[in-house]
């Protein structure tokens, strides 16, 4: 977990948690805010059936509560090894760090930059990676850096070593590859695991890899779809975390349904980074759990 700083008071904590499933686990962790004058705004929770593990999400106003938040951490890390729970503490009076990654489309990195134009997500994109210069006017004209880090076949590592030097430099927090369409190496998805989002253009697990249109065209599919995902060394099969789907017919060309595929691939993106941004997601192995 990343050092906390003061948030502006006023702010919520966002508890996400989860742990093997015993009784009494939410009177435990409500009782954990209460008694230290916490405000409970919001709180969902699951559990799965077959793993018997508990799933939680609990926000709580600061304004009264009796510990700052640079030391909630360590106060309620005594509940959590109790209770054997993965867990994070996130803070709405603090916005994430995020870099988009993105090639020669244009079209979800347009959806992203117009949102967080208009205040939807609690995010600040400081950085845009690019592997081709084109979209260099698109980010100047939103006032975003744009840094291009041109890739071959003979200088991948050395790429993503700058690439990942810029994400430090710029205290990045997570990552959304918005039609990046370069395989990140084992490498780095095991450092920024559960911390890079991808869009995939196609309803997975059907049609993964390059062009899932094509394929889709080619099996004479009735639904086509696009998928939100975290990566993982394995492509195109991390835990899913936003989905869509639109009908075609025997009428529609390949054309037609990359048009309409790039509608979803933008709406499906955005949901995503919503969801991420307000702290809504647990992972559940190679499932997600999301509260919205």
């Amino acid at each position: 977990m990343p050092s906390l700083t003061p948030v502006a008071s006023g702010g919520n904590a966002v508890l996400l948690l989860s742990c093997p499933d015993r009784r009494g686990l939410v009177s435990m962790l409500s009782q954990f805010v209460f008694e230290r004058g916490g405000n409970i705004v919001d709180l969902d929770e699951h559990v799965d059936p077959v793993e018997r593990r508990f799933f939680i999400r609990i926000s709580w106003s600061l304004e009264e509560f009796s510990i700052p938040d640079y030391e909630l951490e360590e106060a309620f890390r005594p509940l959590a090894e109790e209770l054997g729970a993965e867990w994070s503490l996130r803070f709405t009076g603090r916005k994430s760090r995020v870099a988009v990654f993105v090639s020669r489309y244009d079209h979800c990195l347009q959806e992203l930059l117009w949102r967080h134009a208009v205040g939807e997500f609690q995010i600040d994109i400081p950085l845009i990676v690019s592997n081709h210069p084109d979209l260099r006017p698109l980010a100047d004209h939103y006032g975003i850096l744009f840094q291009v880090i041109p890739l071959t076949g003979d200088n991948r590592a050395a790429a993503e070593e700058e690439a990942t030097a810029l994400l430090e430099v710029h205290d990045v927090d997570w990552v959304v590859l918005a039609r990046y369409m370069q395989v990140l190496s084992p490498a780095f998805v095991e450092r920024w695991k559960g911390r890079v989002i991808n869009i995939h253009h196609s309803f997975l697990p059907a049609f993964v890899g390059g062009n899932p249109y094509r394929q889709a065209y080619e099996r004479g599919v009735k639904i086509i779809g696009a998928t939100s995902h975290f990566i993982t060394s394995e492509l195109d099969q991390g835990p899913i975390i936003e989905q869509d789907t639109v009908r075609v017919t025997h009428r529609d060309s390949v054309a037609d349904l990359i048009r309409r595929g790039r509608d979803l691939e933008r709406l499906v993106l955005a949901r995503a980074v919503r969801l991420h941004s307000e702290h809504r997601i647990l992972l559940n192995g190679s499932k997600t759990v999301v509260f919205d």
